[in-house]
Order: C-alpha cells, then sequence, then structure tokens
C-alpha cells in the first residue's frame, strides 16, 4: 500500500483551505440574510450570490486541501473535465438549496429537503473530485469512512441553511462561519482518511495536469472572487440602512 501523505506542506495546506471554507461560508450567509430582506430580482440576485459563495468556498476548500495531498511512490495528476464538473456540481447543488429554504413558504421541510440535496451534493463534489485523480496504482475506499464523510456532508449542510434562515447579526454570522467551515473540512479529511491506494510502480507519464498546472491557478482566481465578493458586500448598504437614509432625506426633501 502506498503511504498517503495529506499535508505535504505542513499546515499551510489545511490552514488555508479552512480560511476559504469559512469565507465562503460567511460570505453566502451575510449575501442570504441580505436576499431575505428583499423581494423580486434583488432577492434571486442575493440568493444566486450567495449560493456561489458557498459553493466555491467549499470547492475551493477541498482542492486547496489537495495541494498537500501525496502518495509515496506516485505521481498525481488531475483529469480537467472531471475537475471543472465537480466545480459545476458544487454550484448547482448549494443553488438549489438555497433558493429551496430562500423561496418556499415552508421553510421546515424546505430546510430538510435542502440540507439533504446539498449534503448528497457536496459529497458527490468531493468523490467526483477524487475521481479526477490520476495516479500509478488503484485507490479503493473504506465504505464506513465513506458513509461518514457523507452524513458529516448532510448535517453541515442542514446546519449552514438553518444559519442562513436565523443568524442575523454580524458577530453570529462570523462565528457560524467559523463553525462551518471547520464541519467542511472534517468532511474532507474524514473522506480523505477513507482513501488507500496500492501503488503500482509505472514509468508511463500520467495524463491529466499537475496541481499546480491547474489547480492552483484555478483556486487562486475563486479566491479572489470571495475576497473581492466580500468586499463588495461589506461597503454595500443593507435595506434598512438604505430605509433610514430615505427616511433621513425626506424631511430635507419636503422643505424644499
Amino acid at each position: 500500500m502506498g503511504h498517503l501523505d495529506h499535508a505535504t506542506f505542513g499546515w499551510l495546506t489545511p490552514a488555508l483551505s479552512y480560511a476559504m471554507a469559512c469565507t465562503g461560508a460567511a460570505l453566502g450567509l451575510r449575501c442570504t440574510v441580505r436576499a431575505l430582506g428583499a423581494t423580486g430580482r434583488s432577492r434571486r440576485n442575493w440568493l444566486l450570490t450567495a449560493a456561489s459563495a458557498i459553493g466555491t468556498g467549499i470547492w475551493t476548500m477541498h482542492f486547496v486541501a489537495m495541494l498537500g495531498f501525496g502518495v509515496h511512490g506516485t505521481d498525481i495528476r488531475y483529469d480537467v473535465p472531471l475537475t471543472i464538473l465537480s466545480l459545476l456540481v458544487a454550484m448547482a447543488v448549494v443553488s438549489a438549496g438555497v433558493f429551496a429554504v430562500g423561496h418556499s413558504p415552508e421553510r421546515g421541510r424546505a430546510l430538510l429537503i435542502g440540507g439533504l440535496t446539498t449534503g448528497l451534493g457536496v459529497a458527490s463534489m468531493h468523490y467526483l473530485g477524487m475521481a479526477a485523480v490520476r495516479l500509478h496504482g488503484d485507490v479503493t475506499y473504506d465504505p464506513v469512512m465513506v458513509g461518514l464523510s457523507v452524513l458529516i456532508a448532510v448535517v453541515a449542510a442542514t446546519v449552514a441553511l438553518w444559519a442562513a434562515l436565523n443568524i442575523k447579526s454580524p458577530v453570529a454570522v462570523t462565528v457560524a462561519s467559523l463553525v462551518m467551515g471547520a464541519a467542511v473540512s472534517s468532511m474532507h479529511y474524514t473522506a480523505m482518511f477513507a482513501v488507500s491506494v496500492r501503488v503500482t510502480p509505472s514509468g508511463e507519464v500520467l495524463p491529466g495536469a499537475t496541481a499546480m498546472q491547474f489547480i492552483f491557478p484555478l483556486a487562486v482566481g475563486l479566491g479572489s472572487y470571495l475576497f473581492l465578493t466580500s468586499a463588495f458586500v461589506a461597503l454595500s448598504p443593507t435595506a434598512g440602512e438604505r430605509e433610514a437614509t430615505a427616511s433621513a432625506q425626506r424631511p430635507v426633501e419636503l422643505t424644499h
């Protein structure tokens, strides 16, 4: 069996991946809070931004963590189309969950369905990403650990959607995002501990791209999107702030 190293760069990749998960969660929660206070097209746009932030954060967390993944005795490459498909799956399932709780009048039922759908989608994203791994050998999974990782994903997704509906204050959002980041990271590393590799030494060139050729630039781009969008959301006024500004201007307008 090949020896697996989940942190070839030490604590750098786990810490950075956790930061990405927390950033995506915090941005997604803030956007959902804005969405619930809006109507029509504005609500839809805020929900889309929330879904893209959470999905991007989860995917970036996964592949930043994968930058530290190594197997002794073989190089590792990534199938580019499958990797991109895993990103699209993350976006799609998170969008389904966020829109389910953002538009459904029955919040309890929507929360359960949205949490289950989103959690299974996040797990699918992870294992699609693992299916994109190319190495000299055979990859197998411990079914118990796989099941545990899926359970963590479903619980984490349900808690995330509940937080989006019920948490409003910036301090509470910050605490919730730290918890959600920890849950997403736990799901990832639980799933990675399910992996075993039997290395078959070979001199053949592996198909696909290396992590630094493809994963790293894409992760940097998506991470930049998260931070820039976070800055935009932080600087844009809330519905309450707009109403306060409008009410403050009314007396001035009436005197002219």
